[in-house]
């Protein structure tokens, strides 16, 4: 019999990679630990932090210092199990609350001191994608799903099949807003959930023909809040072995929560603590939802938002990425020049090549951000050529990018907007993931590939050099090729002009 230090000797070891996914949501912060090996996931470490970010919210959506405290002390919290994580195994996702505070980046700011990992900000329509993916990695059934997600500031409703998504939204009601604005005081009154509901059905107007119209065959409730309500449901229904909840199970639990009068006298043995003041709240909506929809009956499942970004994480880990999809899905859907496109792009990989150790620009992740503005800079010419630079940010800072945080939404259109003509330093906004010296070196990337392709010819450009060194970038073609292109050098000149103004010099020989 082999010794105990000998016994794994001759097991076979698959390559294995540790990935974390940190969900800064409006109610509690998720964090996900797990492994991604021969393709699957698997978790190894969860944890659950209460902290009701969103009850930090005042009427001019700014948050006030005590929620602040309360985050970054859990962010502290949480930091002690992403130790010695590479950068690029983390991923950060923050919802509602920083999607809405005036004052996020005082957050994001502090944050960074404690979590060396970039915060993204996602919109609620990404939210709603991500939740969505979460739960088609883990539930096996056929036909199309509808997903809910109450969170504390906002409910996402996705409808979709398989792994596609067909109608997402994000409506701003959620369990910790709706239990400030109708709970606030603790009595769990009929007429405060008469008035509740009715909030919550009314918001529920601006989706509810179009999600019926599509239709749906099962129905997933994901998240703290619902999870607690099927719980409760199932505490006071020993039949209900199934887990599925129906209206009237609902109905019964408004009831209940009437009778207590104050959410102090809630006494479910399943409900906890840290969820009893918001639940009213997420009663409320989710009633609503049943009845704006029809539901007739709900399932629970236990992923959600963080268990999408893991799984995305997986995908672009195997080189799948959502972005590269949606980027091309655009460029097709506003009928971008795709020949033109295509050489912008590749010039534009090209310099950065050259430039990315001089300049220290390296990572994929900007090499990414270049690539995809490349193919979508002109994509405001659908709506008019004149202007096109404006028109392209418009579109690329309002349309719907699945896979993109808005941070990474408004480098593009940042991009995008002054890929040519004069640049206003003034209108670049504040990043936390693309310091400021990247953002101005990609977008002189950016605008020099289309300079170099503004003749929309192939076989037009010789083999060429860039050098760059601190603030000067010298471009270098075959000896006597310029003096053949008086219209080129012109250009060129007048761009000269322009990058001064941004403190870069420009020299061509």
């Amino acid at each position: 019999m082999p010794e105990i230090s000998d016994a794994f000797d001759n097991v076979e070891s698959r390559p294995s990679t540790q990935v974390a996914a940190l969900d800064i949501g409006s109610n509690s912060f998720h964090l996900v630990v797990a492994r991604i090996v021969a393709g699957n996931v698997q978790i190894l470490h969860r944890v659950k932090q209460k902290v009701r970010l969103a009850d930090g919210l005042d009427s001019q959506f700014r948050l006030d210092d005590a929620a602040m405290q309360r985050g970054l002390e859990t962010l502290a919290v949480i930091a002690e199990s992403l130790k010695g994580f590479a950068p690029d195994s983390v991923r950060i996702v923050a919802t509602y609350t920083l999607r809405k505070a005036k004052n996020a980046k005082e957050f994001i700011r502090a944050a960074k001191k404690i979590l060396p990992y970039p915060i993204e900000v996602i919109s609620g329509i990404e939210e709603a994608r991500l939740i969505y993916s979460g739960v088609a990695h883990t539930i096996q059934d056929s036909g199309k799903r509808l997903v809910i997600d109450i969170g504390g500031g906002s409910t996402e409703f996705i409808i979709g099949e398989g792994f596609e998504t067909k109608l997402l939204r994000s409506l701003q009601m959620g369990c910790v807003s709706y239990s400030k604005r109708f709970f606030d005081n603790g009595e769990m009154t009929n007429q405060a959930f008469k008035r509740a509901i009715m909030a919550a059905q009314q918001e529920l107007e601006l989706i509810d023909v179009k999600y019926l119209k599509q239709g749906w065959q099962h129905c997933i409730g994901t998240s703290g809040t619902i999870k607690a309500i099927v719980l409760v449901v199932q505490s006071l229904n020993s039949e209900n072995s199934e887990g599925f909840v129906n209206l009237d199970h609902l109905k019964t639990l408004k009831q209940r929560c009437i009778d207590a009068k104050h959410i102090d006298a809630l006494a479910f043995p399943t409900l906890t603590q840290d969820r009893v003041p918001v639940f009213a709240a997420g009663l409320s909506i989710l009633i609503a939802a049943f009845k704006s929809l029809k539901i007739s009956a709900m399932e629970y499942s236990p992923a959600a938002l963080r268990e999408g970004v893991m799984y995305e994480m997986e995908e672009q880990l195997a080189h799948h990425d959502i972005r590269e999809r949606t980027a091309q899905s655009l460029a097709t859907r506003y009928d971008v020049d795709l020949e033109h496109a295509k050489r912008v792009h590749n010039t534009a990989l090209y310099i950065y090549d050259q430039c990315r150790k001089q300049w220290k620009i390296s990572g994929q992740a900007s090499r990414n951000m270049l690539g995809w503005a490349a193919m979508l800079h002109e994509i405001g010419l659908q709506i008019n050529s004149r202007g096109v630079q404006r028109h392209s940010a418009y579109i690329l800072q309002n349309v719907d990018l699945y896979g993109f945080n808005q941070e990474q939404q408004a480098l593009l259109a940042i991009l995008a907007r002054f890929h040519r003509k004069k640049v206003r330093l003034e209108e670049l906004p504040e990043l936390w993931q693309f310091d400021p010296d990247s953002v101005i070196k990609l977008l002189i990337i950016l605008r020099l590939s289309v300079i170099l392709n503004i003749k929309r010819q192939d076989d037009i450009l010789p083999e060429f050099a860039v050098r760059v060194k601190d603030q000067s970038i010298d471009i270098q073609f075959p000896k006597e090729w310029l003096e053949h292109k008086p219209i080129f050098t012109a250009d060129l000149a007048r761009e000269s002009t322009y990058l001064s103004t941004l403190g870069y010099q420009l020299t061509v020989n």
